[in-house]
């Protein structure tokens, strides 16, 4: 059976800007406050995640009114929070029922914005899906239902391609889809951190590729237009943007360490 993701995983650049991440995520992972206080840091990474995903996704919050709790009645914020507190306990079901973990993503991350009978069923036709990114008309149901299988059967079979590119991978494929219509953004930067953490790259959930991704917005919806187009240039140039994105994360994270370390 052809390894898709091992495909992607060999175009030209993409080696390289996976060794570049991988590295800076190492570096990371080495800090010896991690022998003690690796659960902290772990707590400051997903609240930062949160706070920049919900940002990406429209939201306007403060790192000090999560901390306080002044917490904005923003249901992206509170749906953001949402996923954040629960992403921990959803790894080992990604790796064997990814579309269930999508399921229970969206009741996260929509349970104040939508219907009750809508959570966690992907749009129906007619439905809305935003479009905050600018990739214009959404696939139909039809369309997205036959690629999250696609999806889900990659994701359950053996590859050799590293994490940061199945994570890439997953990541522009839901928010090229959108599948549910409201809170895709917040549910495909969740996958890309579940498929980091799942896969081994950030086993305890460090880094915060959100934040990375705020960080390099300039380009986030660039990169991600240039995936949706399909060609080799685009897709290459998304999984660049990512492995930057997840160095920028771990340059962040290791700062929080020597915060840490400071005292």
């Amino acid at each position: 059976m052809t390894d898709a993701f091992a495909q992607v995983a060999n175009l030209p650049g993409v080696p390289e800007a996976v060794a570049d991440a991988r590295t800076a995520v190492d570096r990371l992972l080495g800090h010896r406050i991690l022998r003690r206080r690796s659960a902290e840091v772990s707590t400051e990474s997903a609240l930062r995640g949160a706070r920049a995903s919900a940002v990406l996704e429209g939201a306007t919050v403060t790192l000090d009114e999560l901390r306080t709790g002044e917490t904005p009645h923003d249901p992206v914020v509170q749906g953001a929070l949402r996923v954040s507190a629960e992403l921990g306990t959803l790894a080992e079901t990604w790796r064997k029922a990814p579309r269930q973990v999508l399921a229970r993503l969206h009741i996260l991350v929509a349970a104040d914005a939508v219907d009750s009978a809508e959570l966690g069923r992907p749009r129906s036709e007619g439905q809305d899906a935003k479009d905050l990114l600018g990739l214009g008309a959404p696939p139909s149901p039809d369309e997205v239902a036959g690629r999250l299988d696609t999806l889900s059967g990659l994701l359950t079979q053996p590859t050799q391609a590293p994490a940061l590119v199945v994570a890439a991978l997953v990541h522009g494929e839901l928010l090229t889809l959108r599948p549910f219509g409201w809170g895709d953004g917040v549910i495909a930067r969740a996958a890309q951190r579940l498929t980091m953490v799942a896969r081994g790259l950030d086993p305890k959930s460090l880094t915060a590729p959100e934040v990375g991704h705020l960080e390099l917005s300039d380009g986030y919806a660039i990169a991600l237009r240039g995936y949706a187009s399909g060609t080799s240039e685009g897709v290459t140039g998304w999984i660049r943007h990512c492995a930057d994105a997840t160095a920028a994360a771990a340059r962040d994270s290791q700062a929080i360490c020597e915060a840490f370390q400071r005292g």
